[in-house]
């Protein structure tokens, strides 16, 4: 009687996970079309009892919260802004609490304004405060959004005294949407320190956040367990290969960014963001490309150099929005630029060890690497239809499938 092996589950795991990741991938990449998760700018100065600052909350968030466009043609303006300035400002503030030492402060927002930020138009909320005592600390409660959106986060500047030092930042809402902020006055070295730490944790939300950040390098990573041989890929036969051509080309990646990213940062060099955002949106359209045409002679390290200095303007396009401490300064840009690695690492600890898994498989090489990177393109794209020409996806494509009359 002749006794058969059981199958191997190995194969069957592999392609399990082959059609898993791509739609994963898809998943990650379906948010990008608003090309980030949305963001509020909350400043505040404080100067004894007193609060003064300004909320800067994305029209666009609003609109899907309250309704701005009040006759529906896709287009907001100044009236329709002005006409719902009661429900922004009730909406906005039921979601804000601010005390000290337990009491509650008073808070109430003047007239709007309009401001830019790097993706789009902000309304900007004047806000003026009372406490009942000088405070040494503030609790801020900070649910904007909460209901509908769990990705929102609110970044927080505080500053103190009549300067408006800077004495804290924070990222309010999601699991921590109560934080409680010192304003007591600390050594310099301690402060920079803080600083440091403080803009580590921004720069590694960012990188998560900035998607089109995100699956650039994911396009860069799919083919890293492949080697182009005869016309076609194989895979490489070792981790430890795959390993370093992916630490050749996030080296390269870091270096190009950091680089565009401190002249920014310092006011040496300040391109258009227009320009910024759609080089940026082209090169994971290039980037993804080149997986499935050859278009990019040379390593993928020199890519990543050349697409990295652009890339860098872009990180600098989120501290501008930040804004960044005179006093730690250093500290600041440091510390945001090893957030942004460590959040890259995180992405390559992921991405790698399932590439290299699923390496040899016939799935991998003729359906997700294609598939994959095909799909990254159209996303880019669209990303780049959007920023070049400034409109909305769903303008975008209107204008490019719908019939005139339809």
């Amino acid at each position: 009687m002749t006794t058969l092996a059981a199958p191997s589950r190995l194969p069957l795991l592999l392609h399990l996970l082959s059609h898993l990741l791509l739609p994963l991938l898809l998943l990650q990449a379906l948010p990008a079309f608003a090309h980030k998760p949305s963001d509020s700018y909350l400043v505040l100065r404080v100067d004894g009892s007193r609060i003064e600052g300004h909320w800067d909350i994305a029209l666009r968030d609003l609109d899907m919260a309250v309704g701005l466009d009040g006759d529906g043609d896709g287009r907001l303006t100044w009236d329709e802004l002005r006409a719902r300035h009661g429900t922004i400002e009730a909406y906005a503030l039921s979601r804000l609490s601010i005390a000290a030492g337990g009491v509650p402060c008073t808070l109430t927002a003047g007239p709007q304004q309009v401001d830019h930020h790097t993706d789009g138009a902000y309304t900007v909320l004047p806000l003026r405060g009372t406490c009942a005592a000088t405070p040494k600390e503030l609790t801020v409660a900070y649910r904007l959004f909460g209901d509908v959106d769990a990705q929102h986060r609110g970044l927080l500047r505080i500053g103190a005294g009549k300067k408006g030092e800077m004495a804290r930042t924070a990222i309010l809402g999601g699991e921590r949407p109560v934080q409680t902020v010192p304003l007591a006055r600390e050594h310099t070295a301690s402060q920079a320190l803080r600083q440091f730490f403080d803009y580590v944790r921004h720069g590694a939300w960012h990188i998560w956040i900035g998607y089109d950040h995100v699956l650039f390098l994911v396009s860069l990573l799919l083919p890293a367990v492949l080697v182009r041989r005869e016309g076609g890929w194989r895979h490489v036969p070792a981790f430890r290969g795959a390993a370093t051509d992916v630490l050749k080309t996030v080296t390269a990646f870091t270096l190009a960014h950091s680089l565009t990213l401190a002249l920014a940062a310092l006011g040496v060099v300040a391109p258009p963001a227009r320009w910024v955002e759609s080089a940026i949106a082209a090169s994971v359209v290039v980037a993804a490309l080149n997986n499935v045409w050859p278009v990019i002679p040379g390593p993928r390290w020199a890519a990543a150099l050349l697409f990295g200095l652009v890339h860098g303007f872009g990180f600098a396009g989120v501290l501008a929005d930040l804004g960044l401490p005179r006093g730690a300064l250093a500290a600041s840009l440091s510390g945001f630029n090893l957030g942004v690695e460590l959040g890259q690492l995180a992405i390559v600890a992921v991405v790698l060890p399932l590439a290299f898994a699923l390496r040899a498989t016939h799935v991998y090489r003729r359906v997700l690497l294609p598939g994959g990177s095909l799909a990254i393109a159209v996303i880019a794209a669209v990303w780049l239809g959007e920023r070049a020409f400034d409109v909305s996806a769903v303008d975008l494509l209107a204008a490019n499938f719908l019939a005139p009359g339809a």
